[in-house]
């Protein structure tokens, strides 16, 4: 097997594969950056320009795109609460109030260095995974997939701290509004009322740049000033020590790598659903979980760390089965078949040069990426200082003409628009918008897995616990259920010495 790996670096370390990763690399920074393109858009545009190259290095440029994608998409996350990407949307509760704070520096700091360690962790654990990809991948069937839907949007919901109600109320409605469409088993349209554009149902990313960066746009007009609230406070050159922030976390890196890898193995599920699972898990093992959503530094890491290894991890049952992880992998398949390489089991055996080749590439483009966001961290970080008059409208027309970059329909500039009124109201009244996320992430997946497993078992509900790999999600859902009512409990217990001890007046 160390043959077959160093044969993958051996290839990549060639002049003109080094300059095309690069040149990926570079692309997959600026469309990361640009709410609404990321890296599916940039692998599409390139596509039809892969057509004269070599396998072999249309790879390495596709490998480029996809490793420095996330850096991007933190960048503007961080410093406008505008994610790039969908998946970085987890990173913009910490990060942005950390460039609230003045320390823009420190959270893009830590997150390129979570970005690196992530991708390294991401690609050994795919070095381990890929001889049995098989094996792990055919474990998940639709009673998996349901319960693992129902498990993230429950992790998502306890993490809501004080704010449970909130939480479940504001998770409903994105499960309204997730079911908007065409309904998965019938096939009939539901909640349309007539609108040609929702029979595909409610578009993520559009939804998402309204919640986050128009709403936040609209907050900070509202309010008035900068991003950074003291314009004397930015640390511009704490950059260092954002990147010292990552190993002084290693528990997170570390768990964040692992969700980030099993989720991405998992076909269909996504980078959203690695991100917000490990920045939810995160928060639940933190000691200090209130101070998350108020700048706390293992909020940018946990999530960006789940974002790389995700990438890696994405590539097994995209390679292995030809059944893509997401969108960005779906595009990629259309490479792979554009240049005669079929995915599927016989392609682990017949070209693991060209696999552990990408596989390499990812990684190089990851840590490139993350060294170039550094540079950038001083020019890029004046941008909080930038006043909200001429800031949020710059921002607003951004967001909504990348939107409409989309597939160039306006109904994507309206559901923009529309979820950015009501993420403002929702930060108005302080309501958790994460739950709406997870919700529209994973609404139509419990929905059409829990249809597949009921007529797998016609009707029957013990197919949930006759397989090992369900009935350990049910116990976790069930656990964190009852998290809340059992540390209550925990708590009374406790105060209940106190209470006798105090002398009766």
């Amino acid at each position: 097997m160390l043959h077959v790996w160093l044969s993958g670096i051996e290839s990549l370390l060639q002049l003109r594969e080094l300059m095309f990763l690069a040149l990926g690399m570079a692309i997959g920074l600026v469309f990361g950056a640009i709410p609404g393109l990321g890296g599916s858009t940039a692998l599409a545009l390139l596509m039809p320009l892969t057509y004269g190259l070599e396998p072999f290095t249309a790879l390495a440029l596709s490998g480029g795109v996809m490793g420095a994608v996330p850096m991007g998409g933190s960048i503007t996350a961080i410093l406008l609460n505008a994610p790039g990407t969908a998946p970085n949307a987890a990173t913009c509760i910490d990060g942005y109030p950390l460039a609230q704070q003045g320390k823009a520096g420190l959270a893009i700091g830590a997150a390129a260095s979570a970005n690196s360690l992530g991708g390294i962790i991401g690609t050994i654990s795919v070095l381990a995974v890929l001889p049995i990809a098989k094996e792990l991948v055919l474990l998940f069937g639709p009673p998996e997939f349901f319960l693992l839907a129902i498990l993230g949007l429950v992790v998502v919901a306890t993490t809501s701290r004080g704010k449970m109600l909130r939480g479940l109320i504001t998770g409903g409605f994105g499960l309204m509004v997730a079911f908007i469409g065409y309904n998965n088993v019938s096939g009939d349209v539901r909640f349309t009322y007539g609108v040609e554009y929702l029979w595909d149902g409610v578009r993520l990313v559009p939804a998402l740049i309204g919640l986050f960066a128009v709403a936040e746009m609209i907050n900070l007009m509202v309010k008035g000033g900068t991003v950074a609230r003291d314009a004397g406070t930015v640390k511009i050159t704490r950059m260092m020590s954002g990147v010292m922030e990552t190993f002084r976390h290693p528990a997170t890196v570390l768990r964040g790598s692992i969700v980030g890898t099993v989720v991405g193995a998992i076909p269909g599920v996504g980078g959203v659903v690695a991100s917000f699972l490990s920045y939810s898990l995160t928060v639940q093992a933190s000691k200090d979980p209130d101070s998350f959503g108020k700048g706390n530094i293992e909020g940018v890491i946990a999530p960006e760390a789940a974002i790389n290894a995700k990438d890696g991890s994405a590539l097994i049952p995209t390679l292995a089965f030809g059944i893509p992880g997401g969108a960005e992998m779906a595009v990629f398949l259309g490479i792979l078949v554009l240049h005669g390489l079929q995915p599927g089991p016989l392609m682990l055996i017949q070209n693991q040069t060209e696999i552990y080749g990408l596989v390499w590439a990812l990684t190089a483009s990851c840590i490139l990426a993350s060294c170039v966001g550094l540079l950038l961290v001083r020019p890029l970080a004046m941008v909080t200082l930038v006043d909200s008059e001429i800031l949020a409208p710059v921002v607003i027309c951004v967001a909504l003409v990348g939107s409409f970059a989309i597939d160039g329909q306006i109904g994507n500039v309206v559901i923009t628009a529309v979820f950015g009124i009501l993420g403002y109201l929702m930060l108005r009244f302080d309501y958790p918008r994460l739950t709406v996320v997870v919700a529209l992430v994973l609404g139509g997946t419990a929905e059409r897995s829990f249809h597949q497993t009921m007529m797998m078992n016609n009707g029957g509900w013990s197919i949930f616990v006759d397989r090992w790999v369900s009935a350990l999600l049910l116990a976790a859902i069930v656990i964190l259920l009852g998290s809340p009512a059992l540390r209550m409990l925990v708590h009374r217990l406790r105060a209940r010495p106190i209470a006798a001890e105090k002398p009766q007046t």
